[in-house]
């Protein structure tokens, strides 16, 4: 069977998407290859076909190695329920099950083979691989989430380094290593780490047109992501991040609060709740995940409508990991981040807190700076994204959901100018709404003076907000017991807001010139930097805080509906796609399965249109593969039936 047959009999598509045909026919013909593909962008689909097709031609079975288990028994139910071969070795199984698998695996009669790193390197597994290879049953290593290999990577697994035994012990099976998200030093060392150094290197554009990127000044944090989910996602699946298991489980409750499904993640609680929380995730509709970073990767749910961050990441990978897992179904999503003085100041002090060697210190600096540089933009985000994986925005059709360029915003004064949005992708804060800028670098120069005067004054360095009570000529009782009121910055920068004074801080920080001291109460310290500001040399230019950006939903239906109906649908197709959810919500159930991998929502809509009458006329929707049909077609078929009877 051709790789074609196998896409369109297997998995029920008709045609393949972006480089999945190369990718796929260069790995099948036995070739290593690194891929770096976007969340949602098909990778499973670059090694499962392989596999199939290898199989077929007598090359034996392929291994996976996955990081996660929640994503083994999701992806080898998906496989289960097109009709292949596939099963998972990993801690849920029973002594029983796990050597029932181990049989077959020695007999051949497994496509696909799931297994995190730590079993595949055991001495157990290795010799069962060694038996396998002598007899020409091992077809293809699958390395997945591939940037865990690497000391770069936004979420290093040092069991991920041991997988350099697979190379070095059968270096005549080939290899395919995924991976969706990785910059060039990232992309080095996987190369590196996993001798991938003859491998073909497949990048796709690691753009998500469908994403509309904002990023918001925190205030009131968990007020500003309480009216985000009410204003546009109210009944919707999300994810939010938060940096700490306290603010998670306060988060989680406030939104339960007021009406909103929400479930807390993170390490510290209970094993079979994380699981628990995480099944009715992936199972139930509407449903928001508040979350530490422990949670997500892997994570397969297409119908994530928004992610949200309350708290800075600590670089561009890891937001854009996070982000990328909104919308993977190609519809509208949100990825919506606040932050503030104190995310940055935390960042820089973990990272300088660290045991690392100074290199590596400087390495993590200058990615979370690129993270501040995105975060502070003025200009499309979603260029400067791209930018940072070596990627130059090309515009291209408009994607589901995604509004046109509007026109900017016009005024401004002499302290004031509107930012040139230039080539903006049209679906971004900046670009929906072009930001007001201020020239900062004489608030900037004040700051820095006041922070120089105060070390000279007192001998040592003070917090963000007592120099901001200087400037702002605030006699706190702090301020005049130590004499700051009778420095002569003091209260020259009254003309500027609290909030506004935090901004610069802020950018100055991003761009080095100010330091905190850690070990001093996160005190602040100038720099080299310094004093090229101090001297004017270098400009500070910052954007205008908007007292409420103006956003315009992309959803047709009612915020308060908790069961949305795609809006190309009409009134008797709504009918059916309703009818056709519960329907799979049913078999899922049966399954243990999350209703997506019985039948995406694409593939629903798809029968909802064309109400079928036939067998042959649910053929070659999207999504309906042979074994699906077989499985599945007589009951789809009387659902509909039974609607128009009715």
């Amino acid at each position: 069977m051709s790789i074609t047959s196998i896409l369109q009999d297997v998995f029920g598509y008709q045609a393949f998407r972006g480089p999945q045909h190369e990718i796929i026919e260069h790995v099948t013909r036995g070739g290593d290859a690194l891929v770096l593909m976007p969340t949602g962008g098909g990778k499973s689909l670059c090694y499962q076909i392989p596999a199939i097709a290898r199989q077929q031609a007598g090359q034996g079975i392929t291994v996976v190695i996955s990081p996660l288990i929640a994503l083994m028994h999701d992806q080898v139910g998906a496989l289960h329920e097109a009709g292949v071969k596939a099963e998972f070795l990993n801690s849920t199984l029973t002594f029983e099950q796990a050597s029932q698998v181990e049989r077959r695996l020695m007999q051949g009669d497994i496509t696909l083979l799931y297994a995190a790193p730590e079993r595949v390197t055991t001495p157990r597994f290795l010799a069962q691989l060694d038996a396998l290879q002598e007899r020409g049953h091992l077809s293809l290593f699958a390395i997945d989430e591939a940037h865990c290999v690497s000391q770069w990577g936004h979420d290093f697994r040092p069991e991920y380094r041991a997988l350099t035994v697979l190379h070095e012990r059968y270096a005549s099976v080939p290899r395919i290593a995924l991976t969706a998200t990785a910059d060039a030093l990232t992309r080095a060392d996987i190369i590196e780490r996993l001798q991938l150094q003859e491998a073909r290197l497949f990048i796709s554009s690691f753009d998500r047109p469908n994403i509309r990127y904002t990023i918001v000044e925190k205030r009131e944090a968990s007020q500003q992501l309480l009216r985000f989910i009410r204003d546009e996602h109210m009944g919707d699946a999300g994810v939010v991040y938060c940096q700490s298991r306290k603010k998670v489980e306060d988060t989680a409750e406030l939104l339960c609060d007021n009406g909103i499904a929400a479930l807390p993640y993170h390490a510290g609680l209970d094993a079979k709740v994380r699981q628990a929380n995480q099944d009715r995730f992936l199972r139930s509709e509407g449903i928001v995940m508040v979350a530490t970073i422990a949670f997500g990767m892997g994570i397969d749910k297409p119908d994530v409508r928004f992610v949200a961050h309350l708290d800075m990441p600590k670089n561009i990978e890891g937001y854009y990991q996070e982000t990328g897992r909104a919308g993977r179904d190609g519809e509208a999503a949100d990825a919506w981040m606040c932050y503030g003085l104190q995310d940055v100041v935390n960042q820089r002090r973990m990272i300088d807190e660290s045991p690392a060697e100074e290199e590596f210190k400087q390495g993590l600096r200058g990615k979370l700076d690129a993270l501040l540089g995105l975060a502070e933009a003025t200009d499309c985000r979603r260029v400067r994204l791209l930018a940072y994986f070596g990627e130059t925005y090309a515009k291209h059709a408009d994607a589901p959901g995604r509004p046109k360029l509007g026109t900017a915003p016009s005024g401004g004064s002499a302290a004031h100018e509107v930012a040139s949005v230039g080539a903006g992708c049209g679906n971004c804060d900046n670009c929906l709404q072009a930001p007001e800028v201020w020239d900062a670098t004489d608030a900037a120069r004040k700051l820095l003076s006041t922070i120089y005067r105060v070390q000279q004054m007192s001998g040592f360095g003070f917090g963000a907000g007592h120099i901001i009570d200087i400037l702002r000529g605030k006699a706190t009782e702090k301020v005049v017991q130590r004499g700051h009121e009778g420095l002569s910055t003091f209260g020259i920068g009254l003309d500027l807001s609290e909030t506004q004074w935090r901004g610069v801080l802020r950018q100055l920080l991003a761009i080095g010139a100010v330091a905190v001291d850690a070990q001093a109460f996160n005190t602040l310290a100038l720099t080299e930097t310094s004093r090229a500001v101090l001297k004017g040399e270098v400009p500070i230019r910052l954007r205008q805080a908007l007292a409420k950006p103006e956003r315009k939903s992309r959803r047709s239906a009612s915020p308060s509906s908790t069961a949305k109906t795609p809006a190309v649908l009409d009134a008797a197709q709504q009918q059916r796609y309703a009818a056709l959810k519960t329907w799979r919500a049913e078999v899922a159930k049966e399954h243990n399965l999350p209703a997506y991998v019985i039948f995406h929502d694409a593939t629903l809509v798809a029968i909802a249109q064309s109400a079928p009458q036939s067998l042959e006329q649910l053929q070659g929707i999207s999504g309906l593969g042979v074994r699906k049909l077989e499985a599945y077609g007589e009951a789809v078929l009387a659902v509909i039936e039974a609607l128009e009877v009715g």
